[in-house]
């Protein structure tokens, strides 16, 4: 199990890494042909998306690694859950179906979530 949540858990933490950092630091210029969303949501609020998936990141990665406060895996895996959850939201009632990726991040980051129960 320990091999299955570093997989996983690794992946989505680079993927989660590589978007918080792109919401961070780009303009919405540069975001929106990635992110048609951006449009509709102010900007403060996209930088705190992106600070949130750079810190949850790390809370996959580093509680494990370190053995501190290890319950922080878990409870970024559920932060993930959410955050997807809220974004599915926000592409349906723009009317954008293209959910698919949104769909796969919140079942891998179940999955995490289940894995990381091993640190508990």
């Amino acid at each position: 199990m320990h091999v299955a949540y570093w997989i996983v858990a690794g992946l989505l933490a680079a993927f989660y890494l590589y978007s918080g950092v792109l919401k961070a630091s780009r303009s919405r210029e540069r975001l929106r042909p990635m992110m048609a969303w951006v449009d509709t949501i102010p900007m403060p609020v996209v930088r705190a998306i992106g600070a949130v998936e750079i810190i949850g990141a790390l809370g996959l990665v580093l509680p494990p690694l370190t053995g501190v406060a290890s319950w922080l895996a878990l409870a970024a895996a559920a932060g993930f859950v959410l955050l997807q959850l809220g974004a599915v939201r926000v592409h349906l009632r723009l009317g954008d179906r293209q959910v698919a990726l949104n769909l796969v991040l919140l079942v891998v980051a179940a999955v995490t979530g289940w894995l990381a129960t091993i640190w508990l």
